[in-house]
């Protein structure tokens, strides 16, 4: 090998660089600290459909503990799964920290919904989705319901494609988001 070897040496000008460029890791992690730290918080709480009793129960559970520390949960409709366990949650614990919002109208909802929503005081309805799929009205929901919180709560199995594109939604909006893999 030869002793006069070269080193070389890439610069980078500095005065180039767009600020627009630098990602704000600082304030945004100042902002998610601030979030977790702040005493009552705007909580979306959504999810699969299909969940077993227990997975029902833990979320009812944790659902009744964030309402006594003062948060207000947010969700949508259902029968059965993640929004009914946080309904049925929110509901034992003050039915005033309870919004729920529908991706069509109540008249649109199962009738088991519709039972499971008597006594919701905050609901929100949209008839102008009312000629939508469920499923297109629901991903409008979905960032319905993230773009009023402050955090993401989301139990999903690894397949969930609408609601890992609702979380890369979250993420985009600076939102604090847990995540739980039910399988």
């Amino acid at each position: 090998m030869p002793e006069d070897k070269e080193k070389k040496t890439i610069m980078v000008p500095l005065d180039e660089l767009d600020e627009s460029d630098v990602p704000e890791t600082t304030d945004q992690l100042a902002h998610e600290l601030a979030t977790i730290q702040r005493s009552a918080k705007r909580i979306a709480i959504i999810g699969s459909r299909n969940l077993p009793i227990t997975h029902q129960q833990i979320i009812e559970t944790l659902t009744v503990s964030l309402v006594m520390q003062g948060n207000i949960i947010i969700t949508s409709g259902g029968s059965s799964g993640t929004n009914a366990a946080a309904i049925r949650g929110a509901m034992k614990s003050n039915p005033e920290k309870l919004k729920v919002i529908l991706p069509q109208t109540i008249g649109q909802q199962p009738s088991d919904v519709q039972d499971q929503l008597i006594g919701v005081p905050n609901i929100v309805e949209h008839p102008d989705r009312a000629m939508m799929t469920l499923v297109d009205a629901s991903r409008i929901c979905n960032r319905e319901i993230i773009d009023d919180c402050q955090q993401l709560i989301c139990f999903l199995s690894h397949t969930s494609g609408t609601l890992h594109k609702a979380i890369a939604y979250a993420e985009e909006n600076h939102k604090v988001v847990t995540v739980f893999y039910l399988d």
